[in-house]
């Protein structure tokens, strides 16, 4: 780490400030630089902190924290348009417990934590363009470090800085919603998410007795904007939800009934990334969604936007600048790249028509039979980081070894 003594955090959602909290923890003072004038307060929607996701927050000691603003979502239930149940699967018993929550309150704890770790977050600092480490702002501002990291998500600024002819987001062919309501009266699920493969639309459910939530996934020829999408309104866009769910058996569609238009959440278009070619450039790195975009079906957005900054402060700690960064990325690329593929399928799916939809729905109880097995996804769930293991480059490892 030897001249590192300061980063610039370009993004102020979820990645920025465990980015910093890392940072922090290896003895790099990080400020974050935010867009958004205030904290993202009621902003978002449910989301889920995977096993994994749980295993790197405890590596920077930031994982009770967390829990204590989640709930449990112990298995997920997959069930057909008719109401056939087609499989439950969860991680391995061994792993943390898998978490249902809202994002503006997983914020909410980041943000505390990040606070009272000493970690400055300045808001209202639009990035326009980069100097190096050197952010320029849309206000005339800037800020300097030793490094300079972009967490600054799908459509991130840092990310066409350093690499101009960089990918832009592909459209998944869906529209994300999602709203809490009130569950009584209907039966509860307990800690399990019930995933509903719609006959026009994919619906996700967990209805406990304090309180119930739903999202869905709608099929839409077009992207639109989460501004566009809301420029429709909420009331329209549940009048279409509620009509997209009218044949399928479930409680979603008295639950969508029971959802007011103001408590409705509009996220906008699924978007992925199949693979961002450049993670680094000189003193400036990539994490989360800046780096590593995948779609909301993979469950693993937040997890291994935590994972990646937990692992770059690892490298930053023991290597230096240049040779951090590509261990960094040596580390990180393939797991994360499978995951996106793993749920461009899941989107596929979700977005059939109504032939693929047929056949979807005859061989999915077929695959699901060996979904059975927790060892099958261990791979994706059962990845712990010991934060205090020294970091060597691969080829001194190698090099070692012979």
């Amino acid at each position: 780490m030897a001249g590192i003594g300061s980063a610039v955090v370009i993004g102020g959602g979820i990645g920025g400030p465990v980015a910093a909290m890392a940072l922090r923890k290896v003895g790099i003072e990080a400020t974050v630089y935010e867009a958004y004038d205030g904290p993202a307060t009621g902003v978002g929607g449910a989301l889920a902190i995977a096993p994994n996701g749980r295993q790197a927050l405890a590596a920077i000691g930031a994982d009770e924290q967390v829990a204590a603003a989640g709930r449990p979502m112990r298995s997920m239930v997959m069930q057909s348009w008719t109401g056939k149940r087609l499989a439950e699967f969860a991680a391995p018993p061994r792993l943390p417990e898998q978490l249902l929550i809202w994002r503006f309150e997983l914020y909410r704890a980041l943000y505390e934590e990040a606070a009272r770790r000493g970690i400055r977050i300045e808001h209202g600092k639009r990035l326009v363009s980069l100097d190096g480490p050197v952010a320029r702002f849309a206000d005339g501002s800037t800020a300097a470090g030793d490094i300079l990291v972009g967490a600054d998500g799908i459509r991130s600024t840092v990310r066409r800085a350093i690499d101009p002819g960089a990918p832009s987001p592909r459209y998944a062919g869906l529209l994300g919603f999602g709203a809490r309501c009130a569950g009584d009266g209907l039966e509860p699920t307990g800690p399990r998410m019930h995933m509903l493969f719609g006959k026009r639309a994919f619906f996700g459910y967990q209805i406990e007795p304090d309180e119930a939530g739903w999202f869905a996934n709608l099929p839409h020829p077009t992207p639109m904007t989460t501004a566009q999408a809301r420029a429709i309104g909420a009331e329209e866009w549940l009048r279409r939800i509620a009509d997209a769910a009218r044949d399928d058996r479930g409680p979603v569609l008295e639950m969508v009934r029971r959802t007011r238009p103001d408590e409705l959440v509009i996220t906008g278009a699924l978007e992925d990334i199949p693979s961002v070619p450049v993670w680094h450039r000189d003193h400036v790195v990539l994490v989360g969604d800046a780096a590593h975009p995948t779609s909301p079906s993979s469950g693993q957005g937040v997890s291994l936007a935590v994972e990646s900054a937990v692992q770059l402060a690892r490298c930053l700690r023991d290597l230096p600048v240049e040779r951090a960064f590509a261990e960094y990325e040596r580390m990180r690329r393939e797991r994360v790249e499978r995951i996106i593929r793993m749920a461009a399928r899941t989107n596929a799916g979700k977005a059939a028509g109504p032939i693929a939809r047929v056949l979807r729905d005859v061989l999915m109880p077929i695959a699901m039979k060996a979904f059975g097995d927790p060892e099958r996804f261990a791979w994706q769930f059962d990845h712990p980081i010991d934060f205090d293991a020294p970091v060597a480059p691969a080829a001194a490892v190698a090099g070692t070894a012979r």
